[in-house]
């Protein structure tokens, strides 16, 4: 797998994670990546939904490991 440029920008700092990849499906895109924050609140162990770090973008946190960042295509 490689890690593809997408429209998350550095505020995610995702050029430093070898294992995530970005798939795009008409308008919508998923980024798929291991989960690097320290969250302070205790996470529900199977899925945890959340707003994104940007305006528009959802996150699915799977198994306390892998992050599914969901939003729209920036790119045409």
């Amino acid at each position: 797998m490689s890690t593809l440029n997408s429209s998350y920008g550095s505020r995610f700092g995702l050029e430093y994670l070898p294992t995530s990849f970005m798939v795009r499906m008409g308008k919508r895109e998923m980024m798929v990546c291991r989960d690097f924050r320290k969250r302070f609140y205790a996470v529900n162990p199977i899925m945890e939904c959340d707003t994104g770090v940007q305006a528009g973008h959802l996150e699915v946190l799977l198994f306390r490991r892998w992050l599914l960042i969901l939003s729209k295509s920036k790119a045409h």
